[in-house]
């Protein structure tokens, strides 16, 4: 059975690899290799916590398994960030997390999250379908990076945007 928590900062030491592993695996999805920090995982929960965002855990078996991070502009509440280590996964962690953003927003009266999502994250775009998410809301537009290098067209309706 998975146990979701409120997190305190008592479990930044043991809830930072995590993070550290899905800013690891964001950048996976440019194209970047990188190492996992545990330092910055842990000054970013701080940040967090500091900043009044909630964040949860998931435990399974007694181990960390996995987070998320809310923002809440009332009414709205947004998944800043949702992570479960790969060996958890199908496992229910995730939507035993998202039901607490729901709930979260349930009790602002909205019906819905709002969720961040990196274009490439298939995983996390079919489990957001799976849970009745559909509409696209937003786009975030930035320019290039000095010496960035774009592999992929994206079509919205009748924009083309490189990616």
């Amino acid at each position: 059975m998975t146990k979701i928590e409120i997190m305190t900062e008592a479990a930044i030491p043991e809830i930072a690899p995590l993070v550290a592993q899905f800013r690891v695996t964001l950048k996976a999805f440019k194209g970047i290799t990188a190492s996992p920090n545990d330092n910055e995982g842990a000054s970013e929960l701080k940040e967090y916590l500091d900043a009044g965002f909630p964040v949860f855990t998931a435990r399974k078996d007694g181990v960390y398994c996995g987070y998320m991070v809310c923002r809440v502009d009332e009414p709205c509440v947004w998944v800043e960030s949702i992570y479960v280590l790969p060996e958890f996964h199908r496992q229910g962690v995730a939507a035993a997390l998202f039901c607490k953003a729901e709930e979260l927003a349930a009790s602002y009266g909205e019906n819905t999250v709002y969720n961040y999502v990196h274009p490439n994250n298939d995983g996390i775009i079919e489990f957001l379908k799976s849970r009745g998410y559909t509409v696209l809301n937003l786009i975030e537009i930035r320019k290039p990076y000095t010496g960035e290098k774009f592999t992929r067209k994206i079509q919205v309706d009748g924009n083309q945007f490189d990616y």
